[in-house]
Formats: structure tokens, sequence, C-alpha cells
């Protein structure tokens, strides 16, 4: 096994924000919105096990062994405390870091994430661990933005070649069987909320109400404590959709006092 593949970006010093991308992604995903971060945050960009970078990294498979393979790569570089954001299945993920690891989360930030509850399109999530081609990826991703959004040709280029790689469809398969631990008609696997609830380092989320994925759930839904913040018509793919708005709520649990 290969190790996990992690971009860094700004100055060496001071505690960084880790970010996690979402399935069948990978870090670049992030990269509308590190482009408008300020120059003096540390980032570091991780591709989850069996994507991208890491396509061969341990911790293939479920959310649950990505969170122990990516805390053993933030120990191996010299890591201890860390701002967390994840987005989709790497919202699921930063979630259970942050519940293994409360001491080294000082910040938590959901971007529409997985394991909040059982709904979820898992048919389309399907078709997409599956498309290879130019025309299937971006069907997938159109279904996933908001209506009138449109993925740039470089995003779907990129995809189509990390598609082509030896073994990353296998990858794919193996972490959506593992997304289901019921079957994919008794939705994703979720979140205990009691354990969601205790989290006492401060936690943001951010929904795209036209979310065709994980819908976007009510306030009550999620933890009193949670500071959440909906978008109003925007899809599933927050990070290439509406980078302004998650900068604004990472500018927020950047300064927030812990």
């Amino acid at each position: 096994m290969s190790g996990l593949h992690i971009e860094f970006s700004g100055p060496e010093d001071g505690i960084p924000l880790v970010l996690l991308h979402g399935f069948g992604g990978d870090g670049s995903a992030w990269n509308p919105v590190k482009a408008g971060l300020p120059e003096s945050i540390r980032v570091m960009a991780v591709d989850l096990p069996g994507h991208g970078g890491s396509l061969d990294a341990d911790g293939r498979g479920g959310a649950g062994r990505m969170a122990k393979a990516i805390l053993a790569g933030l120990d191996q570089a010299g890591v201890e405390r860390f701002h967390l954001a994840g987005h989709s299945m790497g919202g699921a993920v930063s979630a259970l870091i942050a519940m293994r690891a409360p001491e080294r989360v000082k910040t938590l930030t959901l971007v529409a994430p997985g394991g909040m509850a059982s709904d979820i399109n898992a048919g389309l999530l399907a078709r997409y661990a599956k498309a290879t081609s130019e025309a299937e990826i971006r069907g997938c991703l159109d279904e996933m933005s908001a209506p009138g959004f449109v993925t740039s040709q470089a995003v779907i280029d990129h995809f189509v070649a990390a598609r082509a790689r030896p073994g990353q469809l296998e990858a794919l398969d193996e972490t959506y069987q593992a997304m289901f631990p019921n079957g994919a008609d008794e939705g994703q696997g979720v979140l205990p909320a009691d354990a969601l609830a205790g989290l006492a380092m401060p936690v943001f989320v951010i929904w795209g109400t036209a979310d065709t994925v994980l819908p976007c759930p009510k306030p009550s839904a999620l933890p009193a404590s949670f500071a959440f913040s909906v978008l109003p018509e925007l899809g599933h793919m927050l990070p290439e959709e509406s980078p302004d708005a998650i900068i604004r709520v990472l500018g927020q649990a950047l300064t927030s006092d812990v």
C-alpha cells in the first residue's frame, strides 16, 4: 500500500486547515475554495483513500476506515491540531475524525455532509461510480449540481483521466458498497446523533436547498449547537458551485474562539 496523498499550500507554520473531498473526487475539488482563502492559511487538501493520489493507500472502503487512515497520515505529517472541513462523504469522514480525536480538531466545517440521515440518492451515486466517458461524467455532475450550473471542461477532463487509471473503478465500487452497510435500498449509514451533539468544538454546516444527492435537512434535524447555513437553490457540488459561500463559512470557523 502507498501512503496518503496530501497537497500542502500556504505557510509552514500555524494550525492547518485540512480539506476532505467527496465520493468519486479528489483534493482538486477544493481548488476554487483554496484560491479565495487568505495566503496566510496553511492548507492540506487530502485525497481520500481509494481516490486520486491515494488510490492504493491504506484505509480504502468505508468512512470509518478512511477516518483512521487520515488521522494516521496527519500523525506522519507531524500535524497535532487542525481545522477540518469535509464535503459529502468527506463530511462524514470529518465528523468521525472529530468524534474520535476531539482534542485535535479545533473547528469542524461540514459541507452537505454524508451520514446525517439515511436519505441519499444511491442510484445517482451508483451511476457516478461507474461513469468513465465525458458524457457519463458530465451527466452525473449535471444532476448533482444546481440547474444551470455547468462544470468546467477542465474538471471533466480531469475526471475522465482519473477514471481511466487501473484500479480506480474497483476502488470506487468498494467505497460505494461500504456506504450502504444494509444495502442501497436502506440508505446510507447514519452517524450517532448523540455523539454529534456532544462535539465540543465549533461546528459549521452549509447545505444547498436543491441538493439532489443528500437532501438539505431542516435545522431541527441537526444539533442545536451547529451553526447552519442554508444556500437557496444550490446543489450538492458546493465547492465548485459556490466557493465564495464556503470561504465565508470557513472564515467564521478559522476565527472562532475555542
